[in-house]
């Protein structure tokens, strides 16, 4: 009878008796990430096909099929596909924008605080078409444009201000909520003086309205996200480097600056342009990356899952405020109401455990 064959392990697993339960366990996270993945998308994908579907009229589900492939249904094709079809996609392409930067600033500066809705960037847009409208009476395109500038110098201005001997994430953090109430205070000088027609389109923008929304909105908001998404995307290796801070980043060969600006220029760029195409939708940036992280769990990126999460918020919350509550609300009303709360329970939960921002 031949002795039993013994085969060795590779010296390397040897030595580690748990490689093989870290490889189970990255193969476990892995596999719901893209299940994650898979169920917010066909999520998405069913909030989309309902507001197109459902409102004051109900359109079958082949009507709108044909009239998002170009037929011309009586009644459907200006219903869905003048109204509902640009609403229904700005919808998915600025709430994927603000949850994938505001989960850039999250992980980049390992805060959940650190949402562009918290530093700033939201208000420096805010403030900039507030002035645009009421004081310079200008039109559409230039308050998108000037709000665009003003998300990225206002951002510039956070970054340069915290900057000292690198960007430590709690003093940006703080100096980007001075400034955002400084802004504020702007926002709210200009509204006191502003004619009241000036006033009621003004304050459809600064609250995040997707009210008669066109494709002239959408178009730029979406260029934006297919041009810096994939910027961001090729950058998760190195923001869950500097999850484990700067040095050790720089030990693992990442380039901590470089890096921190190529993020914070598009996540900015992304912020900016949605804001300019529908307002400063609240909370939603801050909301998408803690509601991926609970979802998809630790140890994988959370860009894609968080920018799910931020267009289903969107399409819901839209959906929820034209036609669950009895009178019509902006989409930014209903995120606010559910996103204060968890901004005041995370302050809360910070402080008992002892932290700080």
């Amino acid at each position: 009878m031949s002795a039993p064959v013994v085969t060795r392990p590779p010296a390397g697993e040897a030595a580690s008796p748990t490689v093989p339960a870290v490889r189970r366990g990255r193969v476990r996270r892995a596999s719901r990430r893209r299940l994650v993945v898979l169920t917010l998308a066909v999520l998405v994908a069913a909030g989309f096909v309902v507001s197109l579907m459902f409102g004051q009229t109900t359109y079958p589900f082949d009507d709108v099929v044909r009239v998002v492939f170009g037929e011309r249904v009586p009644g459907a094709s200006f219903t869905v596909g003048r109204l509902r079809l640009p609403r229904a996609v700005l919808a998915v392409v600025a709430g994927f924008s603000f949850g994938l930067a505001g989960v850039t600033f999250q992980t980049m500066l390992r805060n959940p605080l650190a949402s562009p809705d918290v530093i700033g960037i939201s208000s420096g847009a805010s403030a900039a078409a507030a002035i645009a409208i009421v004081t310079l009476s200008l039109g559409e395109t230039a308050v998108s444009v000037l709000a665009i500038a003003a998300g990225l110098g206002v951002a510039l201005l956070v970054y340069g201000l915290a900057f000292k001997d690198g960007v430590v994430g709690t003093r940006l953090i703080l100096i980007g909520i001075g400034i955002a109430a400084m802004l504020d205070s702007v926002i709210q000088y200009v509204m006191s003086q502003a004619a009241e027609w000036d006033f009621q389109e003004a304050m459809r923008w600064l609250t995040g309205s997707l009210n008669g929304t066109t494709w002239e909105q959408v178009l730029p908001a979406a260029v934006a996200l297919a041009v810096l998404s994939p910027v961001l995307l090729t950058q998760s290796r190195n923001l869950s480097a500097l999850q484990l801070g700067e040095d050790t980043a720089a030990a693992l060969g990442v380039r901590v600056e470089r890096t921190r600006i190529t993020v914070i220029v598009a996540a900015v760029g992304l912020i900016a342009f949605a804001t300019s195409a529908c307002g400063p939708i609240a909370f939603v940036a801050f909301l998408s990356g803690p509601i991926a992280a609970r979802i998809v769990g630790p140890g994988t990126s959370l860009l894609v899952p968080a920018g799910l999460v931020g267009s289903l918020l969107v399409l819901v919350a839209d959906f929820t405020g034209q036609y669950a509550l009895g009178t019509r609300f902006p989409v930014g009303v209903v995120t606010g109401v559910l996103g204060a709360p968890y901004l005041v329970y995370l302050i809360i939960r910070t402080n008992r455990a002892g932290g700080s921002l």
